[in-house]
């Protein structure tokens, strides 16, 4: 199989409220259930650590410090024991922000499975920003 190393997709959606409640909102991860069906439907605390029960099974997601600069940068240990580095940004514009994902091909991911994680992707946002602009 031919690996795919650097290849990328940067998924973005604008919404219409502060970046920093869009922030405040996005980077809690007991929230992460109500928008992003991709780390699962239930997500709890265990020992300092988060863990998802995630369509392909339990993993761990490891959240970049809070900070001010809207970097929700995550990591997600998969029951191989493969981590993925995931770059997620709250980036301000006006009274409004875009969030942007960038989606990662892995080396063994095939072609139609990165379309599918970059559809699932874009549906998880399209979620935050129907919740976002309801709140």
């Amino acid at each position: 199989m031919t690996t795919h190393a650097g290849e990328s997709r940067h998924i973005s959606i604008h919404i219409e409220r502060p970046a920093e409640e869009v922030y405040a909102y996005a980077s809690d991860p007991s929230h992460l259930p109500e928008w992003a069906a991709g780390l699962g439907k239930s997500i709890e605390e265990t020992d300092g650590r988060w863990i998802a029960d995630s369509p392909m099974g339990r993993v761990v997601v490891d959240f970049a410090p809070r900070n001010d600069l809207g970097v929700l940068d995550h990591h997600v240990t998969l029951p191989s024991g493969e981590t993925v580095y995931n770059p997620l940004r709250v980036i301000a514009d006006g009274d409004g922000c875009e969030v942007v994902f960038t989606l990662r091909r892995r080396p063994d991911m095939s072609a139609d499975d990165f379309r599918s994680d970059e559809a699932a992707v874009a549906a998880d946002l399209v979620t935050l920003k129907r919740l976002a602009e309801q709140a």
